[in-house]
Parts: structure tokens; sequence; C-alpha cells
């Protein structure tokens, strides 16, 4: 185990300092090493950082130069306003690729989260909308990138899929990435995807929802069922999947979709209470017309939603946020996705992650074991 969190100053030690002149007493690495740590220990704002930073004193003291004590909250809000997000997301970047995590038949989901305590009606500010890749096997979060005003998720995601090695994995997006300029991208890098479809694409919707109505005589498609029961709910899970090639033929006469191999419906059924609810979906692919596999896909890209929106809402509270000026909800989006990578990767405790993020507050040789991870 190491005597001090040199991984930090190894990935995030050379981030271009945004302060000028010389009168800087805390040294970049200071803050950076502490606001990390503190996001891992249940820090969520400049506030908790101080505070953290100050019970630990004398074990950063160990590896730090602390001469000048602890910074302020101010100094901790004031560099991460100011401080290069798009330098600050490439490090990050930087140090997922250092993990070495192997992407080939990998689900990774693709999808957007609004920010919501950085709006500031007041200033007029919008809030922050951050679009995320997520490994749903590894758990971890690949990249990110925020959505700029008067832009959507469409400009962002064809950015952040080429950051990426690709190469083999599975892509799914929801139906607002459903874009031929988005299927391309993925099948440049040769990867597959599933893309979910809406009424956004009218002409598409409608043509897939038509290919799986009764047909005389009947349209080949494979089939696969699932049953899950617990917590007093029963699921029950159905996919068709067909890849009929006149009716492939005639979709892409209207909108050619590269690398497009088959049509997917997927029907939940959820039973609880006596009541019963059904939904149905519809998804394109460049996958083969194998519904266990499509259906596998199709929930594994919920996980974007539970493993990571829900946590980093319930466990790090960041809807409640209130980090707004320049940079500072970016740039806090990034600490909070590397807090969230690094409490994943470590799997010797197991506990949710607001029990980690207590254990490595209280526990030292566990925070290092934590950090010991990149």
């Amino acid at each position: 185990m190491p005597s001090e969190p040199s991984s930090i100053s190894e990935h995030f030690g050379g981030i271009r300092d945004p302060r000028t002149g010389s009168n800087i007493s805390h040294p970049l690495i200071n803050i950076m090493t502490i606001a990390i740590c503190g996001a891992i220990c249940g820090a969520d704002n400049w506030v908790d950082m101080e505070m953290f930073g100050k019970a630990k004193q004398e074990w950063f003291a160990k590896f730090l130069d602390l001469r000048h004590g602890i910074p302020s909250h101010d100094t901790f809000g004031r560099v991460f306003r100011q401080l290069n997000p798009e330098e600050f997301q490439a490090r990050f970047y930087e140090w997922v690729v250092a993990l070495r995590i192997r992407l080939k038949g990998e689900v990774l989901s693709v999808d957007g989260k609004t920010e919501r305590g950085s709006k500031d009606g007041a200033l007029g500010l919008a809030a922050l909308e951050m679009v995320s890749v997520w490994a749903s096997e590894n758990e971890l979060v690949l990249a990110q990138d925020r959505i700029d005003e008067g832009t959507n998720e469409i400009t962002v995601i064809p950015q952040l899929l080429r950051l990426l090695d690709l190469e083999g994995a599975i892509i799914t997006i929801d139906a607002i990435g459903c874009q031929t300029e988005i299927a391309q991208a993925i099948v440049e890098q040769r990867a597959d995807y599933v893309l979910a479809l809406k009424t956004n694409q009218e002409k598409l919707f409608e043509d897939v929802v038509t290919a799986f109505e009764p047909t005389v005589p009947p349209i080949p498609t494979d089939y696969h069922r699932t049953v899950n029961k617990g917590h007093g709910r029963i699921e029950t899970r159905e996919c068709w999947a067909l890849s009929d090639p006149d009716i492939l033929t005639y979709i892409n006469a209207y909108k050619p979709w590269p690398g497009l191999h088959s049509l997917v419906k997927v029907t939940s059924t959820r039973l609880e209470n006596g009541k019963s609810s059904q939904a149905t979906r519809y998804f394109i692919s460049s996958l083969a017309p194998d519904a266990t596999r499509l259906l596998a896909t199709v929930r594994a890209h919920w996980q974007i939603e539970n493993c990571l929106h829900w946590v980093l809402d319930m466990a790090f509270h960041e809807d409640y946020n209130r980090a707004r000026k320049d940079h500072a909800a970016q740039n806090l989006a990034i600490l909070l996705h590397i807090a969230l990578n690094l409490l994943k990767q470590e799997s010797s405790l197991k506990v949710g992650i607001k029990a980690k993020r207590l254990r490595a507050g209280w526990d030292e040789r566990y925070l290092l074991k934590v950090l010991a991870t990149a």
C-alpha cells in the first residue's frame, strides 16, 4: 500500500495553474490533492473541502508542503472556477486510459445529466448539462463533456466517442442520439450501436413499428424472454429482433443508416401490488438479430441512470450543489467523477458508495487503498 496518494500527482499534478502573480500561498497540487481526497471522503462543496483538509492537516502534511496551512474555501472555489475544464477533462481521460480497461464487448452507455443546483435564475445562468460515457461492466465514467448553451447532446456525443478506443464495444444511446452522423462515428471506430427510437425520428419510428406488425407469411424474428422476481414485483421482458433484407433496404432508401443490421422491439411488463403496467420500446442496431444479446444490451444501458446519475445525486448530493460561477460546476462534476471511479474500483469493501465515502473519511488506510486503485 502506498504511503501517500502519489497517483494524484502522477495524473493531475501537471495541470496548468490558472493563477498568476507571485503571491500564491498554496501550490496547485495541494488544492487538487485535498479536493480529490475530500470528494472521496464526503466533501461535496468548497466549504466541506476546507473543513476536511483542516481535519486531516497532520496527515496531509506528511506529503504536501503545508507551510501556509490548508487553503480556504474561497481559494478552492476561485481555483476551480478558473481551472481550464478541457485540460482537466484531458487529464481525466489520460488517467482512465492508464487503468487499461478492456472495452471489447463492453456496453458503453451515453447519456446526459442536468446539474440542477447550477442554475441561477437571478443571474440568467442556465443549469449545466453534462454528457457522460459509462462502461457498464467495469462501472466507470470513461469521459464527459458539457453541453454548450443553445446546443444539445447531438453535438457533444460524436466528440466524446472520438476520444475513446471503441473497437469491439457496443454503444447505447437514448432517442436523442439516434442520428446518422452518430451511427457513422461509431461504425468508423469498429464498434456497434443500439440506438433507441422515439417519435423524434417520425418516419423511422413508424417504419420500425410497422415492421413488427403481424404479416402473412410472418417475418422471421429472433425472440427471447426473461422473468425477474423481487421486491414484491414480477417483471417480464420480451425481445424481438429482425433483419429482413427487404425491410432494411426500404428503411435505408429513405435515410441510409451505416451498419444497420437489425430492428429491435422490447416489451416490459411489471406486476406489482396486483397492478400491471406495460411499456414497449423500439431500437435500431448494427448487431446481428440476436434477441438474447440485444435484450441484455438494452438492460445494461439503464446502468448509467442507476449506477451513475442516481449515485451522484444520492451519495454525492450533486443536484444540491450550488457551484455556478465560470467553470466551477463543470470542474466539480469532473472531480466527483474521479471520486466515483476510484470508489467503484475499490472492491474489498462490499457496501454502497455512501458507506465507502464514510469509511474513507474515517480510515486513512482505507483512503489510501481507494487511491491505490488508480
